[in-house]
């Protein structure tokens, strides 16, 4: 479709992936324009993990030197149970990652993705990316598409892509079903300096705790200068009107009172704790009407439990550039773009609801009885039908 006719798209949101659509559909001839509610581009400071699948991508995209000047590699997981800091070693994501799935495994800052992606669509289309553009309005009709601002002003196009996140105006006007829903569980964020914690915790590999009714999840990022904290807690309401925030130090303390002395030495050395409502909706069987579209938490917001948020935006957008520049019309590569990743997307949805419920088990709250869950619950036989069909998908390959 590109090369004969060279729509445009305009993509409501500047996250993950919303920049990674951009940049694939630029690659590929399209006229592309980025509208971003927030006055500049950027992330609360958090980390996030890179699999096999996510990394593709990226490569795909140019984007490998970028990243490995700024990422960190984890030789492998630890998991460690909450109360007594046992251990074990149950993957590798070094040299298997490259050899099993073809792509390796990084870790990288949030705000260091943000800027390589932010700065290869503007060195592909400079101007592209618009800031302080907050959508009133989605309006559309056979021979186009409107977006409408909350300062007057409005923007033309060929297609409307939503990668506005779980707050998505797009998809309330395009479904109508409301705001999202608190998942009863609530998540710690911070990062802390390397070179200030002590020597025992000054890990290589990504460390996840698990207990009853929470986990923590820790990984090295920016070339192991620092270390990503993230605790995910069952809390039975959210009180604050707003989603994310700033906490205190004694709160997360407190939510973890009973844990291991090593999880609160972590906690002393996190330099701002900020806590998240994680939210969800119902799952949709389509993203698509007419001349507009989802991707990302627009369309499936997922706890966090398989690391697998980013990553499916980032396929997302992979896929959305494919399907616009291999089918005839609009119509058609929507359908095609629905048919190759709602079943994915929803499924990745369900197992990390699975997951947590295997992270938060009650049966570790005895030490025996702990032991033997985690032999089981993590053998590899375990781990491989859990991870293995995420990390082997090739956004290249799948049929469109």
């Amino acid at each position: 479709m590109a090369s004969n006719t060279q729509p445009t798209v305009l993509i409501a949101g500047g996250g993950i992936g919303g920049l990674t659509a951009a940049l694939a559909l630029l690659q590929r001839g399209f006229s592309v324009q980025v509208y971003e509610q927030a006055r500049q581009l950027g992330e609360v400071g958090a980390g996030l993990q890179l699999s096999a699948n996510t990394n593709r991508v990226l490569f795909a995209l140019g984007l490998r030197n970028a990243l490995e000047a700024v990422v960190s590699r984890p030789s492998g997981k630890q998991l460690r149970l909450w109360g007594s800091g046992e251990s074990w070693d149950y993957f590798d994501l070094g040299t298997v990652s490259e050899q099993k799935f073809g792509a390796p495994y990084f870790t990288i800052y949030r705000p260091d993705l943000m800027d390589i992606l932010a700065s290869a669509v503007e060195a592909a289309s400079p101007g592209a990316i618009h800031l302080g553009r907050r959508i009133t309005k989605v309006l559309q009709d056979e021979g186009g598409a409107r977006l409408e601002f909350e300062d007057g002003t409005s923007a033309s196009g060929d297609l409307v892509v939503g990668a506005d996140g779980v707050h998505s105006a797009v998809r309330r006007q395009l479904f109508g079903d409301g705001e999202p829903v608190y998942s009863g569980n609530m998540a710690w964020r911070g990062v802390m300096k390397m070179d200030e914690l002590p020597a025992a915790l000054r890990q290589s590999t990504s460390v996840l705790w698990v207990g009853p009714g929470a986990h923590i999840v820790t990984y090295p990022i920016r070339r192991n200068e620092l270390l990503n904290f993230v605790g995910v807690v069952e809390k039975t309401e959210w009180t604050s009107e707003s989603w994310s925030q700033q906490g205190t130090h004694d709160e997360l303390h407190a939510d973890f009172a009973t844990w291991h002395p090593h999880v609160h030495a972590l906690i002393d050395q996190i330099g701002v704790p900020f806590k998240w409502s994680l939210r969800g909706r119902r799952p949709l069987q389509r993203w698509s009407q007419g001349r507009v579209t989802l991707l990302g938490d627009a369309c499936h917001p997922t706890l966090p439990f398989l690391a697998q948020g980013a990553a499916m935006s980032i396929e997302d957008g992979h896929v959305l550039a494919r399907a616009l520049s291999e089918h005839p019309d609009i119509g058609a590569a929507l359908r095609a773009y629905d048919g190759a990743r709602v079943e994915r997307t929803n499924r990745i949805v369900s197992k990390a609801e699975e997951n947590g419920r295997r992270f938060h088990n009650d049966e570790m709250l005895d030490p025996a009885r702990a032991r033997a869950y985690v032999d089981r619950e993590w053998s590899e036989d375990n781990v491989s039908r859990r991870y293995d069909w995420l990390y082997a998908y090739d956004t290249e390959r799948v049929a469109l």
